[in-house]
């Protein structure tokens, strides 16, 4: 698994990132614009890892992805951010509502409601899947967040941001034992969600 900046950059509560993020808090427009060159590289490698599973023609390309989840970021609401880890923990939520409302506009386009299994494993743990399995894992993250709320963030920060254990547990002030428990168990509820799903919609 690639990643632009190491564990330790991600969780620096005094690095460059941090101290700009901070800074824009507080209305500095300035710090915003200086923040975008350090942080970009990192969304795109980010956006790249979400789209990789789908076909080489898609629509949504990596540069895309990345500015339309960075003029979200920019919006009018305020963000009382705690840190670089912060920051792409946030990113990872913007792009995973891209992702899906980017494929309910094409679902409503091609009138496609198959889905398949999405293996929940170490090797995709960075990979967004198609379409539809966007939309099929959304909805089972949905359901999951209301039964445990801590579990469906470590979901949504790990599948779709591509964050490490140790990042996600900086991000959500947990443990990194704690965050590889959840995350096992998450994981093992969402694939039967997912798979009881699909054979119920078969009958």
């Amino acid at each position: 698994m690639q990643r632009g900046a190491s564990s330790a950059s991600m969780t620096d509560s005094t690095g460059p990132v941090t101290r700009l993020l901070r800074a824009w808090e507080r209305g500095d427009l300035q710090a915003r614009d200086d923040l975008v060159p350090l942080v970009y590289q990192e969304l795109r490698r980010r956006a790249a890892a979400c789209l990789r599973s789908e076909r080489p023609d898609h629509t949504l390309q990596p540069t895309a992805l990345v500015h339309e989840a960075f003029f979200r970021l920019i919006g009018p609401s305020r963000v009382s951010w705690k840190g670089r880890a912060h920051f792409f923990g946030v990113a990872a939520k913007m792009m995973r509502q891209i992702l899906i409302d980017h494929a309910r506009a094409r679902n409503r386009v091609k009138r496609q409601g198959s889905t398949v299994r999405v293996p929940l494993d170490e090797a995709i743990a960075i990979t967004a899947p198609r379409d539809g399995e966007v939309l099929a894992l959304d909805r089972a993250l949905v359901e999951l967040s209301r039964l445990d709320p801590r579990q469906g963030q470590i979901v949504e920060l790990r599948y779709f941001g591509g964050l490490s254990e140790q990042e996600v547990a900086a991000v959500l002030s947990l443990s990194r034992r704690t965050v590889a428990r959840e995350w096992q168990t998450a994981r093992a509820w969402l694939y039967h969600r997912m798979t009881t799903g699909r054979e119920q919609a078969r009958r």
